[in-house]
């Protein structure tokens, strides 16, 4: 004859079922959340990316200035690792996809500065803002498409601290006739500085 469990009983291995399911789905959020929270060097090193030595100013001013948690970085542009630029005018030597990549080499550069000012990208709190400046034919009117090359990266390599305002606006012509010039703010933590 089957055994027949008591009113406390059945609730009490309700409870402890319920428990159980609860502390496995919590453990597996948690190793969710430390997927997620992989640090930007090691999500650069997951996209094969290697930070180059960072770009030095082409005039007399310096590459980023920090006051407070805040650091202003001068504009740069879309340097390939031999010294190299992107030249050109979006919508006439330049298509889209190529002004995409011309702002994702700039995110590059941009973040081989915040590596040499900071030491360590992990103290990034959060991205605040992007310029986006791309040199424009007259007609061209995609710039937004073009810099979202440097947004998406960011954050790829952030997550949602990457997330940012923005503004990607034409000019007629940029210095040494390079296809975008980006400049970024960045809040770090206030631990002591490199």
């Amino acid at each position: 004859m089957p055994t027949v469990l008591s009113g406390p009983t059945v609730f009490r291995n309700c409870v402890f079922l319920l428990l159980a399911a609860l502390l496995a789905f919590s453990l597996q959020a948690q190793a969710e959340d430390r997927s997620a929270a992989a640090t930007p060097e090691a999500k650069l090193q997951e996209l094969g990316i290697t930070l180059p030595a960072a770009p030095s100013p082409v005039a007399n001013y310096v590459n980023g200035v920090q006051t407070g948690n805040l650091i202003f970085l001068a504009g740069k542009g879309p340097k390939r690792a031999d010294g190299s630029e992107v030249h050109g005018k979006l919508g006439k030597d330049l298509n889209i996809e190529q002004g995409y990549e011309a702002a994702r080499l700039t995110a590059i550069n941009q973040l081989a500065v915040l590596k040499v000012m900071l030491g360590d990208l992990d103290r990034v709190t959060r991205v605040v803002k992007v310029l986006g400046m791309v040199n424009s034919d007259p007609d061209f009117i995609e710039q937004p498409a073009v810099i979202n090359g440097f947004s998406d990266l960011i954050v790829e390599v952030f997550g949602e601290r990457g997330r940012h305002a923005r503004a990607a606006v034409g000019m007629a012509s940029l210095p040494r006739g390079q296809a975008v010039e980006i400049e970024m703010i960045v809040e770090v933590d206030g631990n002591s500085q490199h």
